[in-house]
């Protein structure tokens, strides 16, 4: 039913319910959704949670994934992936947009929003999509203090740590600070950019207990595993940040080419979502009914 009936609303605030998919223990599978429409197809799918990426967000605004976003941009899109699908969703929360207090006000403006969850990073601005080269690690101590600002500032919200560290300082050094992040507060840990099965292996036997997140992004660093893969080597959540966005991105480029080329659509219509689908998606029966249910307004007759 439309989001707009209460009644239907998620009776628990998306920080618990994504709390509550992390302790049933399994991975927790979370593909990227880049908007609305990502959001509710991945829930159509079957999926119970959801990842919103960085480099997906600021690519859908043709800008490139270097912090140069806001706060209250990401809430935009915060807002309507957890409006339409009313999923639990898990944001990327880059460098926490600034200090200690702006970090605060990160966690309050995504929690206000509907998120469940949020991750942060040990990388200095200008900070880079992960699997590039030459990143700018934060002090530790002074991520630590971000992951404790966020801790303090969250009512429900599951906080993630993310540590750029392993390419610089090796998997002794990402699980140093790893550790220093949970003692912060931190509910789990994001080691990015591990480009090994023993790599990620090892990182798991160090922190035995941590809940960890595996990112299985194309054209990076990692090589490819499944899910149940990474379970296997002790992770409880795996993202597939940008998948949607590629996918769309090239049937875009394929649709304008057409066009141009053809100065017609016709040979894009097999490719295409219909307009029965499109409504089929977006529920628009449901909220024609609910509109047609509302009692209309009477007018009181006045007083003779």
């Amino acid at each position: 039913m439309p989001y707009l009936v209460s009644s239907d609303l998620p009776a628990q605030p998306a920080g618990e319910r994504f709390r509550a998919l992390m302790e049933r223990g399994g991975i927790l599978r979370l593909p990227g959704a880049h908007n609305g429409m990502a959001a509710l197809q991945a829930k159509q799918a079957g999926f119970e949670a959801l990842y919103l990426s960085g480099a997906a967000m600021t690519a859908s605004m043709g800008l490139p994934d270097l912090g140069i976003i806001t706060v209250d941009e990401v809430s935009f899109f915060i807002r309507q992936i957890a409006r339409s699908s009313g999923l639990p969703l898990l944001v990327d929360g880059d460098t926490g947009y600034g200090e200690a207090l702006n970090v605060m006000h990160m966690v309050r403006s995504f929690e206000d929003a509907g998120a469940g969850a949020v991750h942060i990073e040990d990388q200095l601005l200008p900070k880079k999509c992960g699997h590039l080269n030459d990143k700018k690690l934060a002090d530790a101590r002074d991520m630590a203090a971000k992951v404790a600002a966020a801790a303090s500032a969250r009512r429900h919200l599951y906080i993630v740590a993310r540590t750029d560290a392993a390419a610089s300082e090796g998997i002794d050094g990402a699980v140093a600070r790893a550790r220093l992040y949970m003692e912060a507060g931190a509910d789990a840990i994001f080691p990015e950019a591990l480009t090994s099965a023993e790599m990620f292996r090892a990182f798991a036997v160090k922190l035995p207990g941590v809940p960890l997140l595996a990112n299985m992004t194309e054209f990076g660093r990692t090589p490819f595993f499944t899910a149940s893969e990474f379970e296997e080597m002790g992770y409880r959540m795996v993202i597939w940040p940008v998948s949607s966005l590629r996918v769309a991105n090239k049937a875009q480029a394929r649709l304008y080419d057409t066009l141009r080329r053809d100065d017609a659509t016709r040979a894009m219509l097999e490719e295409m979502q219909t307009r029965a689908e499109l409504y089929d998606t977006i529920g628009l029966a449901d909220y024609e009914a609910l509109d047609a249910s509302i009692v209309r307004t009477v007018v009181p007759e006045a007083a003779a």
